[in-house]
């Protein structure tokens, strides 16, 4: 039997500077936007200070851009919704970050609470409203950068993938 471990084979590969990877300065996988988001999530002081609530439309703001995407904060009173839309060529993560937000596809009526996020593709026809009687605040983050959003009417067709849960809370 062989007693040598991995570590006597190979050496520590913390040891070898050149086998480690930089970490990015900005996200580049699916992955790693659902983590910006997260992370933002988590940093309240960041975004709170941010918010405000118009009565008349969906108030936004464009919280920070990189290479290839940006970041927006909206807020959502009671009633507001976004209508149903496409983002165009762009993907997205989106983050409810306080309140409960209603998505609406073809295929489903969903509720999402404060921490759920909602991962979609290019073309993904959804609406997103505030049907409680609290305000609600959502983070998006797209990818490449929102450029369009098309409106469709309630018997358009579904043509993007089904979104993906990353956490539901």
């Amino acid at each position: 039997m062989n007693s040598d471990s991995d570590l006597q084979i190979a050496g520590d590969i913390l040891e070898v500077p050149h086998l480690l990877r930089a970490p990015r300065e900005h996200p580049a996988t699916v992955a790693e936007f659902v983590g910006l988001a997260r992370s933002i999530a988590a940093d309240r002081a960041q975004w709170e200070h941010l918010v405000e609530y118009d009565a008349t439309t969906r108030w936004y703001h464009r919280l920070s851009t990189g290479p290839g995407y940006e970041v927006w904060l909206l807020s959502w009173v009671p009633g507001q919704g976004s209508g149903l839309h496409d983002h165009g060529p762009s993907s997205g993560v989106l983050t409810v970050l306080d309140g409960t937000l209603t998505e609406r596809t073809e295929r489903s009526t969903r509720a999402l609470g404060a921490g759920a996020q909602r991962v979609f593709a290019p073309g993904y026809v959804h609406e997103v409203v505030n049907d409680t009687l609290e305000p609600a605040i959502s983070l998006h983050v797209y990818f490449p950068g929102l450029t369009e959003m098309p409106m469709h009417t309630a018997c358009a067709r579904r043509t993007g993938a089904e979104p993906v849960d990353a956490v539901t809370a």
